[in-house]
């Protein structure tokens, strides 16, 4: 049966991007990426379980800027991690040639058998942004949450979640020491 999981970062006070959008801070903490040693193995494993991935706008702008994917198409698989993904988006945004990328906008609810369709037997990759999988969880699309802790603090920024999912809901199931990080992992609970 497919899930739906958000894999992600965050730093110590909750935020996933600074104010600008912004993961410089992750690349800061020593094995920030997910080829890092520490994280290749259980990144590799996580990824063999995925069958799409899924992103807000400005998780792909970001991603955009940081591959210049524009500019070298052959640089969007990789930032997929070779997966097929959807970009929910109300804007008209640039893709890559040649991506496999479906755009969609609306409400969540519209999409989500689109999405188990593209996943086949595998799970969905919630990338993020933390508001977009705050509706996935608000469609009921939301069955874990895996979240690797770094070292740092901004004070500011883009939440983690901003959606209130309190301990009635929220089940610790793993955590794992990740170089730097505590790779935490939530079974999401239904009301």
């Amino acid at each position: 049966m497919t899930r739906f999981v958000f894999n992600t970062a965050a730093t110590l006070d909750g935020f996933l991007a600074d104010t600008d959008h912004s993961l410089s801070w992750l690349f800061a903490v020593e094995g920030g990426t997910p080829d890092a040693p520490e994280h290749a193995d259980p990144f590799a494993a996580f990824l063999a379980s995925i069958g799409v991935t899924v992103l807000g706008s400005s998780t792909y702008e970001w991603l955009l800027r940081e591959t210049s994917a524009l500019e070298k198409p052959e640089a969007w698989p990789d930032a997929m991690s070779g997966k097929p993904a959807f970009l929910f988006t109300s804007r008209d945004l640039p893709v890559p040639a040649g991506a496999d990328l479906t755009v969609v906008s609306g409400d969540v609810r519209d999409h989500l058998d689109a999405i188990r369709s593209r996943a086949g037997d595998l799970d969905v990759w919630l990338m993020g942004g933390g508001d977009l999988v705050g509706q996935f969880d608000d469609a009921g699309a939301l069955d874990e949450v895996q979240v690797s802790v770094a070292p740092a603090t901004l004070g500011a920024g883009q939440p983690l979640l901003p959606r209130r999912l309190g301990p009635d809901r929220l089940h610790l199931t793993d955590v794992d020491r990740r170089g730097q990080f505590a790779h935490l992992t939530y079974a999401v609970g239904r009301d």
